[in-house]
């Protein structure tokens, strides 16, 4: 029992750690997290910018895994290109040394417990006085993992003495094996983990308790650079070639980085304990922190304005993708412990819809080309292709259809609750379009092949009817992702009536020409493509009632 209670003790603490660390990390994101990670996804080519960015964001969010799990994202989703994404993660690299300095300087200044209990509490009462999925209640989310944070911490440093378990945590020596001990231990606990600040705050913990000296929690946290690098990795399986670079950039960055920092170690030890106040005599948990800090600007320093080398480094490591559309669409959903947000994914779903918008377009066009060109070329060249991009928009509407089911699985707050919803309705509306595109092309592919005549001037008094429809889809192309004002909805109704009045003009046009003796199956089948064609301008105006109201 003498081991066990603190074994249970060090459990205990350690999720508490760990879960007010999420809980931090999640209110904030909730509360502040859209538009950072939106302004993420838009961020300029300039890689001073991107750093800067990439720094602010993982200081804001307290966690480089969840904005290098963003980077990959994006880059994935074609939001943002791999040139990009370098700064970005470097700034990422950074920024998460904050949690280290508030460990250092808060954490063993003053009584952890008699400071976190208060501080919990707020945070609760903020919570329960708040409206529901307030940015009120977000805050009080955030304040109580910081609450829970420093629980967990005064529970470690009570279990890390030499009197509770120092006698299994006690590394001894400053050679090389005990170093490489230590070093792989920092990965391993890391990779588990999959929080490089969670263990920080375990060697600083250690380290003050006088478990480990300084050149094993130096050579630990070294290791746990290398560590954090598993939420990359996990998040850029199945992904694009380039998104699985910027993961590679990622794992370079930390790896090169402690090769160097290994091959000047107890020079480089010099330096941080030179620029740590107070030097020899400096407190311990404010050396690591430094340590961590110089570690990450002086790789920066190196590697940053080597970006360009990276990025062709990685290319020749991961080939491109294929050219071709892949035959099977895939949208895989991954929810990596908590590392990515409902943001990340309610972006890469509305990028996804985006593509499904161009694919629908290219088929609309198809239309245009076989009503001028009616003839046994068109069948040969797009009568199959069709088919099978039709099957391909009806894979892009199960899988973004059922990535949205399960982002309704997140907390959500009343307004992403209505924009999911909104999403799945315009993609119902993108595959119903398919469809009346599909048909469109299916009945001129049959007038052809059952040699139907038409005069000219009846297949030319569709082609401004096709135009007005044209220039429909092109308006949801151009907003697909944005709100429409109430201007633009008009816009939209105007577009709707005016296709409408063309239909009938068209139709009525055909009955004449129907009691007139024309050809029967040839007079109906136009009158279906009219049909068909108006109601992708009903899927269009649907589309732009949803855009309102998401």
């Amino acid at each position: 029992m003498n081991v066990l209670t603190p074994i249970i003790s060090l459990i205990g603490s350690l999720a508490l750690l760990l879960y007010g660390m999420k809980l931090m990390s999640d209110g904030v994101q909730k509360s502040a997290g859209e538009k950072l990670q939106r302004a993420l996804s838009v961020i300029t080519g300039n890689r001073f910018i991107a750093l800067l960015t990439g720094l602010v964001v993982t200081m804001i969010i307290q966690s480089s895994g969840a904005t290098t799990v963003m980077v990959v994202t994006f880059v994935n989703s074609g939001l943002m290109t791999l040139t990009q994404s370098v700064g970005v993660i470097f700034g990422a690299n950074i920024g998460t040394t904050i949690t280290a300095w508030i460990v250092s300087l808060f954490g063993f200044s003053f009584s952890i417990s008699a400071f976190a209990v208060p501080v919990f509490g707020f945070g609760y009462f903020l919570t329960i006085l708040s409206k529901k999925r307030s940015g009120y209640r977000n805050l009080g989310e955030a304040i109580m993992g910081f609450g829970m944070l420093f629980l967990g911490l005064s529970g470690l440093s009570k279990v890390f003495s030499p009197d509770q378990l120092g006698f299994l945590f006690d590394i001894d020596g400053s050679g090389f094996l005990a170093i490489v001990i230590s070093f792989i231990i920092g990965i391993v606990i890391t990779a588990l983990l999959h929080s490089s600040s969670a263990f920080s705050a375990i060697v600083i913990t250690m380290a003050y308790n006088g478990l480990i000296n300084w050149p094993l929690a130096a050579a630990m946290t070294l290791g746990s650079n290398i560590g954090s690098t598993i939420d990359a990795i996990l998040a850029a399986i199945g992904k694009s070639a380039d998104a699985r670079r910027s993961a590679l950039i990622h794992v370079l960055f930390n790896v090169l980085g402690t090769v160097v920092a290994f091959i000047f170690f107890n020079p480089f030890l010099h330096l941080v304990t030179i620029l740590t106040p107070g030097q020899e005599n400096s407190n311990i948990a404010i050396r690591i922190s430094m340590l961590h800090t110089v570690f990450k600007t002086l790789s920066t320093i190196i590697l940053l304005p080597m970006q360009s080398i990276l990025v062709k480094l990685t290319q020749k490591f991961i080939k491109d993708d294929p050219d071709d559309r892949p035959a099977q669409y895939k949208l895989v959903f991954t929810n990596l412990m908590g590392k990515d947000s409902i943001t990340t994914h309610i972006i890469q779903v509305e990028k996804a819809i985006a593509d499904m918008t161009d694919v629908v377009t290219d088929m609309f066009d198809k239309i245009q080309i076989g009503i001028t060109k009616r003839n046994n070329d068109f069948i040969d060249n797009y009568k199959e292709e069709m088919s099978k991009t039709e099957d391909y928009v009806d894979q892009m509407h199960e899988q973004i259809t059922h990535y949205l089911i399960n982002c309704e699985k997140f907390q959500l707050t009343e307004k992403q609750l209505n924009h999911i919803s909104s999403m799945i309705q315009i993609v119902d509306e993108l595959e119903n379009m398919s469809d009346s595109c599909f048909g469109t092309i299916m009945l001129i592919c049959r007038s052809i092949e059952k040699k139907m005549t038409f005069k000219t001037e009846d297949m030319e008094r569709l082609l401004p009817y096709i135009e007005l429809v044209r220039q429909f889809l092109q308006f949801i192309r151009i907003n697909i992702n944005k709100t429409l004002t109430p201007e633009k909805l008009e816009l939209a109704r105007e577009l709707e009536d005016g296709i409408d009045a063309f239909r009938k003009d068209l139709k009525k046009v055909a009955r004449k020409r129907l009691e007139g003796g024309a050809d029967v199956k040839s007079e109906l089948l136009y009158i279906d493509m009219v049909r068909a064609i108006e109601h992708i301008g009903d899927n269009c105006f649907s589309i732009s009632e949803s855009l309102v109201n998401g």
